[in-house]
């Protein structure tokens, strides 16, 4: 249940950061978008009204008659779709003369010469949609704007490019609906294959957890199998000290040895001793209340002379008594680590190959 509860807290939390995003984003992006739309059209309706312009300027130079120029035209455009981008001609007078829907030819332009004037000044992508937008007409009479003109030469006839603002609000909901729709698709995309993604990556974090907790259990059943050895071990070593006094006696079981603190020779019982080392090729015996004293013999001869049930060479430089131990800690590799419950701060670590003998020794 707790897995499953944060599967879904991630998951809900891609959700709401890709929302929070889409939101952010997709303004800019339909912005944007609308801009440069607005824009190519806009510069196509330019070249349109400059071409139509040349045209009659050239018709009339031809000594073609004015009002033959004009039906020509008016047929050419009559019936043209007029519902975003269109071309209209009006004379000095402000009155139509040619206008894809005839009905309209003699009626007077009714405009925003602002927005005209605005577009003549910032004609770029960043300002089109704002403009347009901003200054679209509520009223059904006023559906559309003219946003270039070109006069036609030695002739009182204007060209102008208009655009439909109902129609261009139109296409701009239709454009802000299909970006929703991709952003809806792409997050439900998204939210699936991110759940897919938190379910396999987890299910192998698991599995990784999974094998390290068994190989940690594992290795603490061992320490304390092994630290439990000790205590039985301690115990077991007791018991024979009680009952076998006699034997303690022996070469092997010395009760004392003779050793050297700077001039003075100090005997120490071999009870107290809790660890000898070597360093520098000096030999140290080191005792429970932390008393450090030297001795002549070798490592080697100290351990001869030592009960084998009762100490243990730890590794080359080490010999520990086993009343000296406190526990025993996994360390490093397969390695152990003997912590000493005496005054000392020496960490003694016996070595992967000597661990397995160790253990031996303490189940002996």
């Amino acid at each position: 249940m707790r897995k499953d509860r944060l599967y879904f807290l991630t998951i809900l939390a891609i959700t709401l950061i890709f929302v929070f995003l889409a939101i952010v984003t997709a303004q800019y992006f339909i912005k944007a978008s609308a801009n440069q739309l607005i824009e190519i059209q806009v510069e196509s309706s330019k070249r349109e009204a400059n071409e139509i312009s040349k045209m009659l300027d050239f018709q009339l130079e031809n000594k073609i008659d004015k009002q033959k120029i004009i039906e020509n035209l008016q047929n050419t455009i009559s019936g043209s779709n007029s519902n975003t981008w269109f071309i209209t001609v009006f004379n000095w007078s402000g009155q139509k003369v040619c206008d894809p829907d005839i009905t309209k030819i003699g009626q007077s332009i009714n405009s925003n010469p602002d927005l005209l004037s605005s577009l003549s000044e910032k004609n770029n992508s960043e300002d089109l949609y704002e403009l347009l937008v901003n200054n679209s007409h509520k009223s059904e009479d006023y559906i559309s704007e003219i946003i270039y003109i070109a006069p036609t030469k030695n002739s009182d006839l204007i060209v102008a490019a208009n655009v439909n603002v109902n129609g261009i609000e139109i296409q701009m909901k239709n454009l802000s609906y299909k970006f929703y729709v991709i952003f809806f698709i792409m997050g439900i995309l998204a939210v699936i294959l991110s759940s897919l993604a938190v379910r396999i990556i987890g299910s192998r974090y698991e599995k990784q957890l999974e094998l390290k907790n068994s190989d940690l259990t594992s290795e603490l059943l061992n320490l304390s199998k092994l630290n439990t050895d000790l205590v039985s071990y301690k115990e077991k070593i007791g018991m024979l000290n009680d009952n076998n006094a006699s034997e303690e006696n022996s070469e092997k079981s010395k009760e004392r040895i003779l050793t050297y603190m700077r001039n003075e020779l100090v005997p120490v019982l071999i009870k107290d001793i809790i660890y000898v080392y070597t360093e520098n090729t000096i030999t140290y015996v080191v005792n429970i209340d932390g008393k450090k004293s030297t001795s002549n013999s070798s490592l080697d001869e100290m351990y001869a002379n030592f009960n084998p049930s009762l100490f243990f060479r730890a590794n080359r430089q080490f010999i520990i008594s086993i009343s000296a131990i406190d526990k025993i800690i996994r360390y490093g590799n397969s390695q152990l680590k003997i912590v000493l419950n005496s005054k000392t701060s020496e960490e003694i670590i016996i070595s992967k190959n000597k661990a397995a003998e160790f253990k031996q020794w303490l189940n002996a």
